[in-house]
């Protein structure tokens, strides 16, 4: 199992670098959000972090203003809150970029369980009961790479259980390989 200290490393020596490499692509995007929807270019979502700490995990914005706060998968036709790019970032995963801010202040790391959204009680309680909550959130994880938005709850925190106890280097390098190729593919993404 990987130190806190030497994932913590790990989490700034890449987490800096790309920050400043996507830094200007982040600016086009936010100018995309802005000029195609009314509101703010970034939603700072409350989320659920180590030891079930509130904090506000940042993301493009991909959802019109008055979309309720809730898991995508709890909205009734999700689609009818997308912003007209909002389809695209989440397809890319674009609208995650910005929580390379979230790793750089120490919120998240680069691999841990996402976190949750405030009010997913069910998700939540199990990952406590579990002892999920004492591993800090990631922007990427073992559930996401293995059925991410398709997962069911028991599921999801099935796979966070596995990541905890298997962490270490070389297999959050392994899930962040698996990310990317992901990510290009779209694999598990709900629209």
């Amino acid at each position: 199992m990987a130190s806190v200290s030497s994932k913590r490393l790990f989490d700034l020596v890449v987490g800096i670098p790309v920050f400043i490499v996507l830094f200007v692509p982040m600016l086009l995007i936010g100018l995309l959000v802005k000029l195609t929807s009314s509101g703010p270019a970034l939603h700072w979502s409350e989320r659920i972090g180590v030891d079930n700490k509130i904090f506000l995990m940042p993301k493009f914005r991909t959802m019109r203003v008055d979309t309720p706060q809730l898991a995508t998968h709890k909205l009734d036709n999700p689609q009818q809150y997308l912003t007209p790019i909002g389809g695209f970032l989440r397809k890319l995963s674009l609208d995650e970029l910005p929580q390379f801010w979230s790793v750089i202040v120490g919120d998240m790391s680069l691999v841990g369980p996402r976190p949750a959204l405030f009010n997913q009680d069910d998700l939540i309680s199990l990952r406590t009961e579990l002892g999920v909550h004492k591993v800090l959130p990631g922007i990427t994880g073992w559930a996401q790479i293995n059925g991410r938005d398709e997962l069911s709850i028991p599921e999801k925190v099935r796979y966070d259980v596995e990541y905890a106890a298997k962490r270490s280097f070389a297999f959050d390098t392994k899930i962040i390989l698996l990310t990317i190729m992901n990510a290009i593919s779209s694999k598990g993404v709900t629209h």
